[in-house]
């Protein structure tokens, strides 16, 4: 019975988890980190660059939330209707209509002619980036070894927070700039200084389309579900970088079945859908609406009685890279202890600290803004929240989302829990600065952490552990 057992062919999935990893697999991590990175940064420049924004076409309130909202909703659209198609046509294709994509939109945003403009090309960046998320959470669970995948999937998702602080950094240079060349005016940094700030996008677009460029390959994975095995064996050994046969005895069709869309929501997979997106959805209304707009929050709690609108756009924009850097240490902690602990255990014990952060900034609103304690608990809530967030469900969603669909629908699966999750998104950016006026921050915040409990309460109900197990492990419950 043993020699029966060893002399059978071993299957692709038992070759790559065997294998170390390759330069292959660490070149496809970077290209899907770059892009990642340059979601980062696109979706929190605005943040930055909205006050001069404003200033400069003269926004109303619902404006100011449309130019926010834009690219999240374009995000929606992109991850719904693109992730399907990722599933038909491979993810090789789609990442060159990706790119392409986000290099033309980018450009648009930087030359912008007015507010109409703009949220039009803002929301086509956004369907760049929701393209992103399924193609990079499936391009990479499917082609590095099970041991390595949620460290290597998170590892690459923090290039999130790399972005957006290299967003604050940039806002904060340039205002800067602005200001040792033009001293004696306020109007050029009104008039131009955001649009430098997205021009930096648009030059960050054309370096990552430079490395998508320079290698592309198709997922192994993608070609068995279709049966194709002559392009499966030559993908195959490219990426473990050794001569691969795959055949229809080592990897048979009934191992990878082809499902049709709707499967996401019968009853077997539904289990998944629930976990892959709801949780993601009510975390993204705080995530959203708490980081966009962390300039803003930071301005009005912590530096409300600055002297000059200048002064307290560059407080923010240095509060902001500040706590910014607490969002790369949450995904390092989240590198360093997905695989020990398990992604529902630090989703769960991450919305919690989440909740905790925000409760600590609402309380921060009731002492008295001159002070040195009123300062110092804004920004102790930010660490709690921008801490536990990236440690647990901001990692953990994203790495769900790739893993507990089969591969005929994986892409799907992670576009549509994507696109569900940027509804929350588009809730929270539309909807925050408008309650914050209507009913005050203090209550907003308090609203938001009641999202977050209840998160953790769903995360718990439909649980479904991937940690330790190989993607057909998996997909076997």
């Amino acid at each position: 019975m043993t020699t029966t057992l060893t002399s059978q062919p071993l299957s692709f999935e038992q070759r790559l988890d065997a294998a170390p990893v390759t330069r292959v697999m660490w070149l496809l991590w970077v290209l899907s980190a770059g892009l990642i990175a340059l979601d980062g940064f696109d979706f929190f420049i605005i943040g930055i660059a909205l006050p001069f924004l404003q200033r400069d076409f003269n926004l109303g309130s619902a404006q100011v939330g449309a130019v926010a909202v834009a690219a999240i909703a374009g995000s929606l659209v992109g991850a719904l209707t693109l992730g399907p198609i990722t599933d038909k046509i491979g993810r090789h294709l789609m990442l060159i209509i990706d790119i392409a994509i986000f290099v033309i939109a980018t450009a648009g945003t930087a030359f912008a002619w007015d507010a109409t403009s703009l949220i039009i090309f803002r929301f086509l960046v956004g369907v760049g980036i929701g393209a992103d998320y399924p193609i990079s959470v499936s391009y990479i669970t499917e082609n590095v070894p099970s041991r390595l995948r949620g460290r290597m999937v998170i590892g690459a998702f923090t290039f999130q927070a790399v972005g957006a602080l290299l967003g604050a950094l940039t806002g904060l240079i340039t205002i800067h700039l602005f200001q040792v060349i033009y001293p004696d005016s306020i109007l050029p940094i009104i008039q131009y200084s955001w649009r430098w700030m997205l021009g930096v996008g648009l030059i960050l677009a054309i370096i990552v389309a430079i490395l998508r460029f320079s290698f592309l390959l198709e997922s192994p994975r993608y070609y068995i579900a279709r049966c194709e095995y002559d392009e499966a064996s030559k993908a195959a050994s490219t990426l473990l970088d050794e001569p691969i046969a795959i055949t229809p005895e080592t990897d048979p069709p009934e191992r990878e079945p082809s499902l049709p869309y709707s499967s996401l929501f019968s009853p077997k997979y539904l289990r998944s859908t629930i976990l892959a997106s709801v949780p993601w959805f009510l975390q993204d209304i705080a995530t959203y609406g708490i980081g966009i707009f962390t300039p803003t929050i930071i301005g009005a709690l912590a530096f409300e009685n600055a002297t000059s609108f200048i002064e307290r756009e560059i407080a923010s924009a240095r509060g902001s890279a500040f706590v910014d850097l607490f969002l790369i240490a949450g995904f390092l902690i989240a590198v360093f202890l997905v695989e020990k602990a398990g992604r529902i255990r630090l989703q769960i014990v991450g919305f919690c600290g989440m909740a905790v952060g925000l409760l600590v900034l609402a309380a921060s609103n009731l002492i008295n803004s001159d002070s040195f304690w009123s300062t110092a608990i804004v920004f102790l809530g930010f660490l709690i929240f921008n801490l536990t967030m990236n440690a647990g469900p901001n990692s953990t969603t994203f790495l769900l989302s790739g893993e507990v669909f089969t591969t005929s629908i994986r892409a799907s699966g992670a576009g549509f829990a994507a696109a569900f999750a940027k509804a929350g998104a588009v809730l929270g950016t539309f909807a925050l600065p408008i309650l914050q006026k209507s009913v005050g921050i203090s209550i907003v915040l308090f609203l938001l952490a009641i999202f977050c409990v209840l998160a953790a309460i769903i995360t718990y109900m439909f649980q479904v552990e991937t940690t330790g197990k190989s993607l057909e492990e998996v997909n076997r419950f």
